[in-house]
């Protein structure tokens, strides 16, 4: 039997916190039923979420995350609890990776953590083996930010979707370790996407019932001109001197691109910073630290500045441009107010940039009838084997996934160049596979031996593991693929371009809703709820928009003097925590009090008497209360005197606790 708290307590002593209820049931649902998605708003304790599902677990968890700053961000915090790491990310020297994992691999270092990108996973071949060696310790894979798993998202990272191809090769079909896909923001479409490819059956889902993040003020701004919304944009720089900003552009270069801008902020006098994927790991993490140490105040960002990177006193977010969809929207405003404090986030956005986002960002963004030939014929000389620099070429980046759904390729494993840089040789099937060959090329081994890829991949990856071989520079990350065709058929592209069509068109229509949204709700409330609706909330948490305290969020702001007022006085409570009758009728009272003696009353604060819907619930409540729960209802009503009458009933609690 699972005792979470006490669990908790143990294996992290120096949290001050208790485990929220939210986080139980994701961490309890992860032991006791396996593959779990976990929908939950940014800042909302996720961490502690995967770091407990893996410790009751009792493995090695590997944590898939997708950017250099996140898993080093991640990593350090686990390790000030105690637990080691084993981190892998292009900040780290392809030889010292090497040398970890084979210490892991034959079990002289035993991390509770692996961090590794889903790049490395994806095309690292060595990292699968060693992996592979060690699967009967690994008890849970963790796959943060998993809405990247979905073609359909804005998100989409390519080789997210090759991870369950990972999970077979390690552990074999349908003997995969526990599974945690972890995220904030998901439409129905990318849950199918991401419950498919992780086994995750729909009872498994499991989503707070507060996706809001009403503690940041929305302000939506349209613009005629782009000269009226740049003034606008200087302006609102001043009104929030010396807060931290983050401001978000979709481009790098131009005069309003990341570039221009900043430069503008520096040539005013701002302490400013840029950031963009161009950048390398190293550089990018420089400007984070700056900015969280205040070094910067403002920092001007593509998308790249998102997913994960946890700066808890972001205060506003500017949006320059228009996003793509609602979720690429909130997942953003999501990087401020992390502290629980309030923030503030700008939209300023005109027609144009809307015909911009459509036309160049979401059209362009896919690959061409031309691209797509030109890159096919640039990628294959020759049906057959061919060894992959995936990472060298952008257009064979943008090109693979479509050429493997129109059955061009198939991906056969993980490979490198050649060997002819192994030496020290003392493994005689090494050696006979190295002298088959005069130029030692991959390829070439693999027919003259006639082996498979992955056989001859293994075979090397086992030399480098037991120390039989020894190499003068690591093995590439290179992928081995199939060409089935020497060139693209009309059938084939065909179903290459519906494809693209297809998911245009979805990207359209997310865009084309997002504007929607903002044009119907002017205000912050409205945009939080409709945008939560989309998102899946439950359309009865929809007005808990008001904070308290101690976390909660509740309906209205006389509910936060009642919670404060329970919270200052260390009464334990629920609020709107669901109550079954003996006669199985069902109610929530507004606060469920317990006191030290193990009694339980009700607190109920009656705030909409004179509505006609509202006066029939009551009068059939405290007929329930009457009749079951006698002498445990306690009252408010919305008054002028509501502090001093909520006083008086912390009064009576407190008498009836002694």
């Amino acid at each position: 039997m699972l005792n979470l708290d006490k669990d908790f307590e143990r294996y992290f002593p120096k949290l001050k916190f208790e485990l929220k209820d939210f986080q139980k049931k994701v961490i309890g649902n992860v032991v006791e039923n396996g593959n779990t998605l976990c929908i939950m708003p940014t800042g909302g304790g996720k961490s502690v979420i995967y770091w407990m599902s893996a410790l009751e677990t009792d493995g090695i968890a590997i944590v898939v995350s997708p950017l250099t700053a996140l898993i080093s961000e991640q990593a350090e915090k686990i390790e000030e609890q105690g637990y080691e790491t084993l981190v892998f990310h292009g900040g780290v020297a392809a030889s010292k990776q090497v040398e970890l994992l084979r210490k892991f691999a034959n079990k002289e270092y035993n991390p509770c953590f692996i961090f590794a990108s889903p790049e490395k996973i994806a095309t690292d071949g060595f990292f699968e083996y060693c992996i592979r060696q060690r699967k009967d310790d690994i008890k849970l894979i963790v796959i943060d930010e998993v809405h990247c798993v979905s073609q359909w998202g804005m998100s989409f990272r390519p080789f997210y979707e090759r991870i369950p191809d990972f999970l077979d090769s390690v552990y074999g079909d349908n003997q995969w370790c526990k599974i945690l896909a972890l995220t904030a923001t998901l439409n129905p479409k990318e849950v199918g996407d991401i419950c498919r490819a992780f086994k995750i059956s729909e009872k498994n889902i499991i989503k707070d019932t507060m996706l809001m993040r009403s503690e940041i003020q929305l302000h939506t701004h349209k613009f005629t001109k782009e000269d009226e919304k740049e003034e606008f944009f200087w302006e609102l720089l001043e009104r929030h001197e010396n807060e931290k900003i983050l401001v978000y552009l979709y481009r790098k270069k131009g005069d309003r691109g990341v570039e221009g801008l900043c430069q503008k902020a520096l040539d005013k006098g701002y302490k400013a910073e840029l950031f963009h994927g161009d950048m390398n790991p190293k550089d990018r993490m420089n400007i984070i630290e700056k900015y969280r140490n205040n070094e910067v105040n403002i920092i001007f960002a593509t998308n790249a500045f998102g997913m994960g990177i946890d700066i808890p006193d972001i205060r506003v977010v500017i949006h320059f441009m228009i996003p793509e969809s609602a979720e690429q929207y909130y997942q953003e405003i999501g990087r401020a107010a992390r502290d629980g404090n309030g923030a503030n986030a700008y939209l300023l956005y005109s027609n144009k940039n809307i015909d911009v986002k459509r036309t160049y960002f979401i059209d362009q963004s896919f690959p061409s009838q031309d691209k797509l030939i030109d890159t096919y014929a640039k990628l294959v000389k020759k049906v057959g084997y061919k060894t992959l620099p995936y990472f060298e070429d952008e257009d064979i980046q943008d090109c693979l996934p479509y050429y493997i759904e129109g059955g061009l390729v198939r991906i056969e494993g993980k490979g490198f160049s050649d060997i002819k840089d192994i030496y020290d040789i003392k493994s005689s099937e090494i050696q006979k596979l190295y002298d088959s060959t005069k130029g030692k090329k991959y390829i070439r081994t693999v027919l003259d031996n006639e082996l498979t890829p992955k056989e001859f991949s293994d075979t090397i990856y086992e030399g480098l593991r037991s120390k039989a071989i020894k190499i003068k520079k690591p093995f590439e990350r290179w992928l081995v693929i199939n060409s089935l065709y020497d060139t693209i058929n009309d059938e084939q592209m065909s179903i290459m371009q519906k494809s693209i069509e297809d998911k245009k068109k979805y990207k359209h229509e997310l865009l084309d809703y997002f504007v929607y949204l903002l044009e119907e709700n002017k205000d912050s409330q409205h945009l939080h709820q409709e945008i939560a609706r989309y998102l899946g909330m439950d359309k009865y948490q929809l007005k808990r928009i008001y904070k308290t305290v101690d976390g909660n969020m509740v309906r209205s702001k006389s509910e936060v003097i009642v919670c404060n007022l329970l919270s200052d006085n260390g009464i334990k409570y629920d609020y709107e925590k669901l109550l079954t009758c003996p006669d199985r009728s069902v109610m929530n009272p507004d606060f469920t009090i317990y006191l030290d003696n193990g009694e339980v009353l009700y607190w109920e604060h009656v705030g909409m008497l004179g509505n006609e819907k509202y006066d029939s619930d009551w009068i059939h409540k405290l007929r329930l209360y009457n009749e079951f729960y006698p002498d445990q209802l306690l009252k408010t009503y919305e008054t002028g005197t509501l502090s001093g009458d909520a006083e008086k009933v912390i009064g009576k609690i407190k008498e009836k606790g002694n």
